[in-house]
């Protein structure tokens, strides 16, 4: 039983959900619009401000289907409603990040500035230099493009440096003349 699949979606105030054939949801509201084709096999319907998502058998990839689906609407709802937005902190002495139109540059101590290319439907503010906000309504690309650049540095466990989420805990590991002073 898909108990993700079975829960309904309340559709706020301001966000329109429409169906086309094939199974085509576009869902608009305040921050944009979402366009995603799901299985035809889901049977996804609007009534009032309540969306549903209904299976037609008990086999296991339908199963499989039925919460991923509900999952993946619920998200489209909430991302033109709220938005979604990861906050990325640098942490290092000489650990920098600089934002020039769709470029974004990070110093993170390579001999060289990494840099990338902020994609059309991410939002990215640096409002310090140690501070990265990526943000928009598609909640997979927001969360792609964070995991990216969280991966040019991924925080180390013995001095704590690189990259990590706003509210990421490192384990701190001991060095080695830790042991060497007994």
């Amino acid at each position: 039983m898909s108990r993700i699949g079975n829960k309904a979606i309340t559709v706020p105030a301001g966000v329109e959900i429409s169906i086309a054939d094939g199974n085509e949801v576009t869902v608009k509201g305040p921050k944009g619009t979402l366009t995603r084709t799901f299985s035809p096999l889901m049977d996804i319907t609007v009534d009032g401000g309540i969306c549903t998502v209904k299976r037609p058998n008990e086999e296991k990839h339908t199963k499989q289907l039925h919460g991923t689906t509900r999952a993946l609407l619920n998200a489209m709802v909430e991302g033109v409603d709220k938005g979604f937005t990861k906050q990325l902190k640098i942490v290092g002495i000489g650990y920098r990040a600089a934002l020039s139109g769709d470029k974004l540059t990070l110093n993170v101590g390579f001999s060289h500035p990494v840099e990338f290319t902020v994609p059309s439907d991410v939002k990215v503010e640096v409002p310090d230099n140690t501070t990265i906000n990526v943000s928009g309504i598609d909640k997979q690309a927001v969360g792609q493009f964070a995991a990216v650049v969280r991966a040019t540095k991924k925080p180390e466990p013995y001095g704590g440096k690189g990259i990590r989420y706003k509210d990421e805990k490192v384990r701190r590991k001991e060095g080695k003349t830790a042991a060497a002073k007994k």
